[in-house]
């Protein structure tokens, strides 16, 4: 039997009874068993190394021994698993832990709001709570922008193939070009004109909500002098600063939150994926106290407190008592970014461009179609690796932070030789 008519009966259940929604087990046709810190198994006992860390909530890798311990523990004492948002000690434990070791160190002063338990729930309530304190209704978002799958998150973002999948009109966003969205223009002084002008169409927002690395909108990562730019224009014109470091916080940059080395300070922060520390879900919303005006169940969720979650995510707060762990995400994306840039010059034939900063990076490549052949080849070679970009022209690069040396090699040489099979 060929290899593409063993997979097809491989997946044979999930093609005829699963959803046609169904994306990543499209990509890579086979049925994953086992995981353990940067590598994947499937039930033939192939190897995968894993540049994908589910889509950046394994920032800590699979299954980290010292959680795993914890929640298993926890579970075998009968500890409250469901709670909402009542006390339980795993809850008040992440508070003060959170609290001590990232914001406090930080000379961050927020209120931490659980919403519900993904990304875009964070986003969701991000939103209205802007809207309540200004009063206003509009918010500005960026080009090439991905905030989530919901109404509210979806319609800040840009890909026109989601957002048509809302089935309404998406209205009271306002998107403006990101940094360097067209070359040699200064979409800061496009942005600020629009505010100024009376005649522009664009109300004062509620708030202007971006990320700072646009992971799904190509690995698009925005200057330092340009995120104090829009921070300037958010604090002159009374708007809420929203960051959505759902995908670029929790390290992955290189420091805890993606806006650090900008020396930035937003009024609102969200925060999931890999705050969850070992794949469970989780959200926070982080508030400057001035404007957490909700009322008590102003909005809620009835996964808002997942406690084996806070377990995890308490856990994996150690990583971050010094600045060890930090050093050596730097060391890997610095490797990894050295790494891109030899492939980009050896093959000319990607017309390549490297994206990105810290360990989430990617390969632009121009030919349409490319990068997910890449993909798609690295995935038979054993490498668990996707595409971003508004056309999927990026081979996107996010492995776990706890990665060592040799699987980065390991992982950058089975794409390597992906690159020489395709392009050949």
């Amino acid at each position: 039997m060929t290899t593409a008519v063993i997979q097809d009966t491989k997946m044979k259940t999930f093609e005829e009874m699963e959803s046609a929604v169904r994306s990543y087990s499209r990509g890579w046709p086979t049925i994953f068993d086992k995981a353990k810190g940067y590598k994947l198994w499937d039930t033939d006992g192939k190897e995968y190394i894993d540049f994908f860390a589910g889509a950046g909530t394994l920032n800590y890798g699979h299954n980290d021994q010292a959680m795993q311990d914890k929640i298993i523990e926890y579970i075998q004492n009968d500890g409250i698993i469901h709670s909402l948002d009542m006390g339980t000690t795993p809850r008040k434990n992440f508070l003060e832990r959170f609290n001590e070791v990232i914001l406090k160190p930080r000379n961050l002063d927020y209120k931490i709001m659980f919403p519900g338990p993904t990304g875009t729930n964070t986003v969701e309530s991000a939103l209205k709570i802007a809207r309540k304190v200004t009063g206003r209704d509009s918010v500005i978002s960026f080009t090439n922008a991905f905030h989530g799958m919901t109404i509210g998150s979806l319609s800040v973002t840009a890909n026109s193939f989601k957002r048509h999948g809302a089935g309404v009109p998406l209205h009271h966003t306002v998107s403006m070009p990101f940094d360097d969205y067209v070359e040699d223009q200064d979409s800061i002084a496009y942005l600020e004109r629009f505010l100024e002008d009376s005649g522009s169409g664009v109300a004062l927002p509620a708030a202007i909500i971006l990320e700072t690395v646009q992971g799904e909108g190509g690995i698009n990562a925005a200057r330092m002098n340009w995120l104090k730019k829009v921070e300037a224009l958010c604090k002159r014109w009374d708007i809420l600063l929203i960051v959505d470091d759902v995908q670029a916080g929790n390290g992955r940059t290189g420091t805890y939150f993606s806006f650090e080395p900008a020396g930035i300070e937003p009024d609102v922060v969200c925060l999931s994926k890999s705050i969850g520390g070992i794949g469970l879900p989780m959200a926070i919303t982080l508030i400057k106290p001035e404007y957490d005006q909700w009322g008590p169940g102003e909005h809620n969720g009835t996964f808002r407190g997942n406690n084996l979650a806070f377990i995890a995510a308490t856990e994996a707060l150690k990583n971050w008592e010094s600045a060890e762990f930090s050093e050596a995400v730097q060391e890997k994306a610095n490797f990894l970014r050295e790494t891109v840039e030899k492939l980009i010059e050896k093959y000319p034939q990607l017309k390549g461009e490297a994206r990105g900063r810290g360990l989430m990076q990617g390969i632009a490549i121009e030919e349409e179609g490319l990068a997910g052949k890449i993909c798609a080849e690295a995935f038979q070679r054993g490498l668990i690796v996707e595409t971003s970009g508004p056309n999927d022209e990026v081979v996107k690069f996010l492995p776990p932070l706890v990665i060592d040396r040799e699987g980065l090699e390991k992982g950058l040489s089975i794409l390597e030789e992906s690159i020489i099979q395709v392009t050949a």
